[in-house]
């Protein structure tokens, strides 16, 4: 089977696991699901999300940097209220933006976004607990060690489904 067949049959099928994410004090109306679909050799990830902060004008729509953290919470403190997320996924102890938690940014479009990709970095089963952020800013894919995305506005823990 190749790659396209297996992501046809794994939009087919349930979710192998999913992160609800919410927004933080600052991005109250932010919501949304990110999807992981296990395939043979890679991982198919969905996020649908809305009420994200949008732009002005065409020209300056945001973009969001987007990541799984090491943590196992969305908890924080009034500095940072996903402190507890702690940093990028990185089991293999490479450089940003070659952790195995670096996904593509999201593109806004008028407070909403949509995304879908494939990776190898990990497993599903390995990110299970792990947090998804969403980032206010998008991600520079240079600066040591998260890319200077700016506050984390959403999060959202991935479990076997949306709780």
């Amino acid at each position: 089977m190749n790659l396209l067949n297996d992501l046809h049959a794994a939009l087919e099928r349930t979710a192998d696991a999913a992160a609800c994410i919410r927004g933080s004090e600052s991005c109250p109306c932010l919501k949304g699901t990110v999807r992981f679909y296990q395939l043979c050799s890679s991982v198919l990830v969905t996020a649908e999300l809305e009420g994200l902060p949008s732009g002005s004008s065409f020209c300056d729509e945001p973009v969001f940097a987007f990541h799984i953290h090491e943590g196992t919470s969305c908890t924080g403190n009034s500095d940072d209220p996903f402190a507890d997320a702690m940093g990028h996924y990185n089991p293999h102890n490479c450089s940003h933006p070659y952790h195995a938690g670096d996904m593509p940014p999201l593109f806004g479009v008028n407070g909403s976004a949509f995304l879908a990709f494939t990776t190898d970095r990990f497993w599903v089963n390995e990110i299970l607990g792990r947090a998804v952020i969403v980032h206010a800013m998008s991600d520079d894919f240079h600066t040591q060690p998260s890319g200077n995305a700016g506050e984390k506005i959403g999060c959202g823990i991935i479990h076997g489904k949306c709780r």
